[in-house]
């Protein structure tokens, strides 16, 4: 099949759902009121409640939530075929991601910007909202650790890309000088910065001496450096070490010092790296040689684990964390909230589309793209790589030379993984600030403590744990985890509003559809994992810190379910939607 023909029926698909299905939603059953006090304007504190242009705040919400989820889950995902790939990506994205990410975000829009892990309680009741904290709490933490895990990966496999991503943190806090002290314009300094970054890219993919190269520096494989460590197991540990000071950093920061400007940059990268794929895409019209459905996929079953494997650019339960968690307290307007939840949403099922075809057009033959993906481990190893070096040669059907393109969607792939890391911090910051107010131990609710805290089981989680790759596995042991325990908070996430809504009196199967095939789906998922894939009855080589996380985050889901149902049940007064609920 053409790739400009799959990428067309995608975007029309993407185009109706935002124009027609985004609009029904906002008017009939959200009801978006343009004369609602939003909390950014309530409670105006110049660092975590801020009014925000519209543009600028789907910027931060947009790279905050994408990260490099929806590159790495269809990239993998399409191990079972193009076909169902592109139908959970183009049917998730219209009918499910859109509606939970906005419903999240006006949730927690009219209950003063608190996050659905605090909303829990009021809809459901004290003991959900621990549990569900609790999965919060574990979730981010699985996030932490396995962005940091890819970051750290694409510096090392990828080092012409590093001074780029530098070069991106300076740029930005002279952004949110200008932009809140001066009183400037955000939009031709955000635009001189990415000129800026794309330089240092080109300069550093011809240069040697600009590439940030640690692996080279220490030696390689055969060289031990410290600990035991080689240069490549060093480096690793030198990255993450740094990784974790800037995530403490930017996340302790007002989010118009680092946080928006870099966010809005990267709003920019988004289009230009989207205008890069679907240019090279259009100019270069490659055929899809990866099967429509691989008939070798039998190791593991495409029912129900493809529905955890795409998570974002589907639908993900992280997005509802960022838009109650930062996006809420950053709302100037509620009608904006269409624009920036569903908004964000589709921009995410772009992305996902085009890692779907850059992948599927990579390889020559049918016979390469089964070579490459032979196994369900395999695609889970290779599909990041696999992403960016198809996105490299989609890229030189505009005439962009190989080396520069990889450097450049690499720059891009680490700057939306860095942004989803700080920002996860922040969340867990929060949580655990949070957890510390419930059970009255104070000195969590203090920021420095919980980011300490935050920081520092992130950083552990990635380093210790032992696994395939060697030292600093954490990441990868942990990828299986995260898909399930992202799609049952986006299933709980979807539950809260569902409940929500019922309580207003308004129709709500727009949120209860896609909450039950979700939530079917991914405790089938869970279930088949835990006892088929890492119980210690599941073969000779278990994966215990998988079967304990899940366990724990199962039975927690379960009885959050079982406190659902009794509270979807009760018969509620309506409450007015002015009001919290």
């Amino acid at each position: 099949m053409s790739g400009i023909l799959l990428a067309l029926i995608g975007m029309f698909v993407f185009f109706l759902g935002y124009r027609y299905y985004s609009k029904f939603i906002a008017e009939k059953i959200y009801r978006l009121d343009p004369n609602f006090v939003t909390p950014a304007n309530e409670f105006n504190d110049g660092k975590d409640f801020v009014p925000t242009n519209k543009w600028v705040l789907w910027g931060h919400h947009f790279t905050s939530v994408a990260g490099a989820a929806p590159i790495v889950g269809p990239a993998i995902a399409i191990y079972w075929g193009w076909v169902p790939a592109v139908i959970w990506v183009l049917l998730g994205t219209v009918f499910a991601a859109g509606v939970h990410d906005f419903g999240a975000l006006v949730l927690s829009v009219r209950n003063k910007g608190q996050s659905v892990g605090t909303l829990a309680n009021k809809i459901i009741g004290q003991r959900a909202k621990i549990l569900f904290l609790f999965i919060i709490l574990i979730l981010v933490l699985m996030v932490n650790a396995v962005f940091a895990w890819v970051i750290a990966n694409l510096f090392i496999n990828f080092p012409s890309a590093v001074l780029s991503v530098f070069i991106q943190i300076p740029l930005a806090i002279w952004i949110g000088y200008v932009v809140y002290r001066k009183k400037g314009g955000m939009l031709w300094p955000s635009l001189a910065a990415l000129g800026t970054m794309y330089a240092a890219a080109v300069l550093a993919s011809k240069v040697p001496a600009l590439q940030i190269d640690l692996k080279s520096w220490f030696g390689g494989e055969e060289n031990i450096v410290a600990f035991g460590l080689n240069g490549v197991a060093f480096s690793f540990f030198v990255w993450i070490i740094i990784l974790m000071v800037y995530v403490y950093i930017a996340s302790t920061l007002p989010v118009w010092k680092l946080l928006q400007p870099r966010d809005y940059i990267n709003s920019h990268q988004l289009v230009v790296g989207l205008l890069i794929l679907y240019l090279g895409l259009f100019f270069s019209n490659p055929t899809i040689t990866a099967p429509a459905m691989n008939s070798a996929a039998t190791d593991v079953p495409w029912i129900p684990i493809l529905f955890i494997t795409i998570a974002c650019g589907a639908i993900s339960g992280f997005h509802g964390l960022v838009a109650s968690g930062t996006t809420s307290k950053q709302l100037d307007r509620e009608p904006q909230a269409r624009m920036v939840g569903y908004g964000g949403a589709v921009g995410e099922g772009l992305l996902a589309l085009a890692s779907i075809i850059a992948v599927g057009t990579l390889f020559t033959s049918r016979e390469g793209f089964l070579e490459a993906y032979s196994g369900f481990a395999a695609a889970n190893g290779g599909g990041l790589g696999n992403f960016v070096q198809g996105a490299g040669q989609l890229a030189t059907g505009i005439f962009i030379p190989a080396d520069i393109a990889t450097t450049i969607v690499a720059v891009i792939v680490v700057s939306f993984a860095a942004t989803t890391l700080d920002t996860s911090i922040r969340l867990m910051r929060y949580i655990i600030s949070e957890l510390g107010k419930e059970y009255k131990v104070m000195s969590l609710t203090k920021t420095h403590v919980a980011t300490t805290i935050a920081v520092g089981s992130s950083a552990a989680l990635v380093l210790l744990p032992e696994g395939p790759n060697g030292f600093g596995s954490g990441g990868y042991v942990l990828w299986p985890l995260f898909g399930t325990s992202n799609q049952l908070l986006a299933a709980i996430t979807l539950l809260l509003i569902t409940i929500w809504l019922k309580r207003q009196g308004r129709n709500y199967l727009p949120t209860l559809i896609p909450m039950v095939f979700l939530l079917a789906m991914t405790l089938f998922a869970m279930g088949r994992q835990l006892l088929l894939d890492w119980s210690p009855f599941a073969g000779a080589n278990p994966n215990l810190l998988l079967f304990v996380l899940g366990s724990i985050i199962f039975g927690f889901a379960a009885w959050i379910l079982l406190e659902a149902i009794a509270a979807l049940r009760n018969n509620k007064p309506n409450v007015p939607k002015n009001k919290a609920v």
